[in-house]
């Protein structure tokens, strides 16, 4: 008799990772739900992630890439050939919970009007603490690490959100299909949000999953304020607020977002990061007509009232924000 379709595949981005792999994979291994199957991307690692995932991981199916074309690429190499009913996404520097998978599948087949799902993402060495409690976005046209650097017993609720953060969250393969995957030029950062946005717009719920947990060791990959964070974070935010606002809500959130790249400009000229910030706005705004041709077609299938959306946002706490930043613990 041939062997059921798993539910879930379950898709691991990696670019020399190696050092942080092997507690990933294990815990997946340990996963109470089955049905499941693992793609692995690799962006051209040079550390020997490949061989090493291949030798002790033989169960995972291993995309080499020849070099690095970015979280966003990478993923949708593996999305577009997914088959199963689910995609969960998961980095490689996260370690899940024996009940993770099972909590996100759980939430999305009893509750058909959620196209996708967040989890609880805690801080690898502070697990009390939240990395963060799925994606907010805010009234300044910012995404929002929500809850971040605070207790992980605040956020025990399960409910309806702006987005989830791709380190760990499950799509209904469906809605990916009818959204659209991730916008490769955005290469890395803001891409989930990117989709979060675009799914919304089309009228499919996020749900926070508060049982299902990962730990996450926090900007592993490319940094806190690193030049690559910085540039692509400040140049993907402008593409995600000028792509996915509607046209009445720019008009009450521009002074906002405004306000918020020039308390940017501020920090990053005080901290010293001044030139990819720059270089970050710079580009946004070359590459502004393609960004606009996107925009033509992602409003033209909205379908989400603009009351609701108005209501998905959250309040910029500008001061709040950066607190937290020196605050989290790692």
């Amino acid at each position: 008799m041939p062997k059921s379709l798993p539910l879930v595949t379950v898709v691991i981005v990696n670019w020399n990772g190696k050092n942080v792999i092997m507690p990933c994979l294990e815990a997946l291994r340990n996963q109470t739900f089955k049905s499941f199957r693992t793609v692995l991307v690799d962006n051209g690692s040079q550390d020997g992630s490949v061989e090493y995932v291949r030798e002790h991981f033989p169960e995972v199916h291993v995309i080499s890439l020849p070099e690095n074309h970015g979280f966003s690429a990478a993923n949708n190499m593996a999305l577009r050939s997914v088959d199963t009913k689910y995609a969960a996404l998961l980095n490689n520097d996260a370690v899940s919970d024996p009940d993770w998978l099972a909590t996100l599948v759980h939430a999305l087949e009893k509750t058909p009007e959620a196209g996708f799902a967040a989890s609880k993402i805690l801080c690898f060495h502070c697990p009390d603490y939240l990395d963060r409690a799925g994606d907010a976005y805010t009234i300044a046209g910012a995404g929002a690490l929500r809850g971040r650097g605070r207790l992980s017993r605040e956020f025990e609720r399960e409910e309806y959100i702006f987005g989830a953060c791709a380190a760990a969250a499950i799509y209904r393969m469906e809605m990916l299909r009818e959204v659209g995957f991730f916008d490769e030029s955005f290469f890395l950062l803001y891409e989930d949000v990117d989709l979060s946005f675009r799914a919304q717009l089309m009228g499919y719920r996020c749900i926070f999953v508060p049982e299902s947990k990962v730990l996450h060791m926090v900007s592993h990959s490319i940094g806190r304020d690193s030049y690559k964070s910085v540039y692509y974070g400040h140049r993907n935010l402008e593409w995600v607020y000028i792509k996915n606002m509607p046209s009445r809500l720019i008009l009450k959130t521009f002074f906002f977002h405004l306000v918020y790249v020039l308390v940017s400009l501020l920090f990053f000229t005080v901290t010293g990061k001044l030139r990819p910030f720059v270089r970050a706005k710079v580009d946004a705004l070359k590459n502004m007509p393609k960004i606009l041709e996107k925009r033509k077609s992602i409003q033209k299938n909205k379908r989400a009232d603009d009351a609701y959306l108005w209501r998905l946002l959250d309040q910029e706490r500008f001061f709040l924000r950066w607190f937290s930043r020196k605050s989290i613990r790692h």
